[in-house]
């Protein structure tokens, strides 16, 4: 059984990416985001209050909803007349998560099932509090004795999120109009340089959902998490500049790390979940086990 205090700082670790339904949040000073009468996220009245000058895109009530022009009645008409405010406020350099820009397109849709109903850029969307999806692999082996070991990437020191820390093997943003598979398998070709024949054997295994609020916004994200078995005779490589190493640690030493400050958290989140499936953690054995699954099966 894994110490208390491991455990007290794993469920630490939930309830920060779970903030904004906790008690104290910022959810109060926040109004709904609706497209086409759907509510797809939740604005702070700071970027609402911004949003007014642009009436002829956004119309905000008061104690109400922030929702689109009427006469944007179309994906493409929607995602462009919001790109051009979003440009305009990037320039104006208002909020600091457009410093971050990145020129990728995410879906906003109430869930994942639905039809989208615009795209946005990848970095504005915290202003919106529009659901994020990501894919992350837990890539791992299993020696001819059956102990089990993962690989974990140390990302770049330049990267403009949690620079430096450890993370799964390989894991990206969904960006819109690609499939959940076809992103699994380029983010491990491109960020771990494993070839397309091995990571199309990359299972689907789970998602791990989390809301969480910061200075940037409201962060409502879930994870597709896929597990890729690999052979004890490969070694993933830097591709694309993303991570700067790569190790394969014993299990027992990843569990240990998670309740460090040296891992990404949603990303700890998702080697949680990898723990709890395979058993390493038990109900029998770590009694805020109930904790931890409700903790990363969020409703978003």
């Amino acid at each position: 059984m894994a110490s208390r205090a491991w455990a007290d700082r794993v469920l630490q670790l939930l309830r920060g990416m779970n903030s904004f339904y906790s008690a104290g949040s910022r959810r109060s000073q926040c109004l709904p985001f609706e497209v086409d009468g759907v509510q797809v996220g939740w604005v702070p009245l700071l970027v609402a209050s911004q949003l007014e000058t642009y009436a002829e895109v956004f119309s905000v009530s008061r104690g109400g909803a922030v929702s689109l022009s009427p006469r944007l009645n179309s994906y493409e008409s929607r995602s462009e007349a919001v790109d051009v405010v979003l440009q305009t406020l990037r320039r104006q350099a208002l909020f600091s998560c457009l410093r971050g820009w990145r020129d990728e397109k995410y879906s906003v849709m109430a869930r994942f099932c639905d039809p989208p109903l615009m795209w946005m850029e990848r970095a504005a969307t915290s202003l919106f509090g529009v659901k994020r999806y990501g894919v992350h692999i837990n890539a791992y082996t299993v020696s001819t004795s059956g102990e089990l070991s993962m690989w974990l990437a140390r990302r770049s020191a330049t990267k403009q999120t949690y620079p430096g820390l450890l993370d799964n093997m390989a894991a990206g943003g969904l960006a819109a109009g690609v499939s959940v598979k076809h992103t699994a398998v380029k983010e491990c070709e491109e960020e771990a340089c494993v070839p397309a024949s091995l990571a199309n054997k990359a299972v689907p295994v789970s998602t791990v959902s989390y809301t969480y609020e910061d200075e940037e916004g409201v962060f409502a994200e879930s994870q597709f998490v896929f597990d890729l078995e690999l052979p004890q005779d490969f070694r993933p490589a830097v591709g694309d500049g993303e991570v700067q190493e790569f190790y394969l640690l014993p299990i027992t030493e990843v569990q240990q790390l998670l309740a460090t400050d040296d891992f990404k958290p949603n990303s700890a989140m998702v080697v949680l979940d990898f723990l709890i499936r395979h058993s390493f953690i038990h109900p029998d054995t770590e009694p805020l086990y109930q904790d931890f699954v409700t903790g990363l099966h969020q409703q978003l």
